[in-house]
């Protein structure tokens, strides 16, 4: 596991917890402490400390089967030219990213025919260096083939990897459609959070911001379907419905990256939605809103 921040220390503790064999590349305090006492979880599913290899060395990862990059979606390009020199070229590669392009990105440097699309259900975060506080959303690890269907290669994969109730790892036939149906709740909530500086409980109710929320989620389904992802045609109201369900108090990852003053997603959230918008000639006035408003802030703290 390429990166052990909420979503990446969140899995790999639960794969080591049900005895997997996981190595995870970390850096700073937060591996000091893992190395030190151990990484720990917070959940509702059960806390746990679990002792995990741990390292700021890409050459661990030679001999890995599968390498999964939990990184930020700025941070991969990055992690994978450090990482590459020491993946197997048989290895199976995936990425975590809340993104839609983690498989370009992966595919440009790692064989293309080993690279997998991926990406995650979880609300998580690092509360402290080696603490990851799991907030809510059952946790699950969605990854799949991207020409489509389920290899025997991919079954495999879900079949060693998933931990029945605490951390799901499910072989889909649709990955793209599964990157999408995340990318549609994901990049609204997280930009209209950030523009709010509320939580999911307050905007959604809230009518004018309720409004944009809905706005931005059409558009992403718009230039979804421009793009050829096969979206049913209920996905916008189905996102809106998920987007209900969350925890009142929850924030997205963008949005506490935004509070704390750190670098953000957001060129890969609204900031995607509006350029290829632009480009394919869909319209999306929420996302431009959203971007254009928290461009500025991207460098630096509310």
């Amino acid at each position: 596991m390429v990166g052990a921040g909420g979503a990446g220390g969140y899995f790999a503790a639960r794969w080591v917890e049900a005895g997997r064999d996981v190595v995870l590349l970390a850096r700073g305090h937060h591996l000091d402490r893992i190395r030190g006492e151990g990484l720990r979880l917070e959940s509702p599913l059960g806390d746990a400390t679990v002792s995990v290899e741990a390292s700021d060395d890409p050459r661990v990862l030679a001999g890995s089967d599968v390498v999964i990059f939990a990184t930020k979606t700025w941070q991969l390009p990055q992690a994978l030219q450090a990482a590459a020199p020491h993946i197997s070229s048989q290895a199976l590669v995936f990425g975590l990213q809340n993104g839609v392009q983690s498989v370009d990105v992966l595919g440009a440097v790692h064989p293309q025919d080993n690279v997998l699309g991926g990406t995650c259900r979880i609300i998580s975060y690092i509360k402290e260096p080696g603490v990851i506080h799991h907030v809510g959303i059952p946790p699950a690890v969605i990854f799949g083939e991207p020409a489509g269907g389920i290899s025997l290669r991919a079954r495999k994969v879900a079949s060693a990897l998933d931990v029945h109730g605490k951390a799901s790892v499910i072989a889909s036939d649709e990955i793209a459609v599964e990157l999408w149906k995340k990318f549609i709740f994901f990049a609204p909530v997280s930009g209209v959070g950030s523009v709010t500086r509320s939580p999911i409980g307050v905007f959604r109710r809230v009518p004018r911001t309720r409004t944009l929320l809905s706005d931005a989620i059409h558009e992403v389904a718009a230039v979804g379907r421009a793009l050829g992802v096969d979206l049913s045609p209920d996905a916008a109201a189905a996102a809106l419905s998920f987007i209900d369900q969350l925890p009142e108090a929850g924030t997205s990852s963008m949005q506490r990256d935004f509070a704390a003053g750190s670098r953000t997603e957001l060129e890969a959230l609204s900031g995607y939605i509006s350029r290829v918008g632009a480009e394919i000639d869909v319209p999306t006035p929420a996302h431009d809103y959203i971007y254009a408003s928290l461009l500025p802030l991207a460098s630096g703290p509310f």
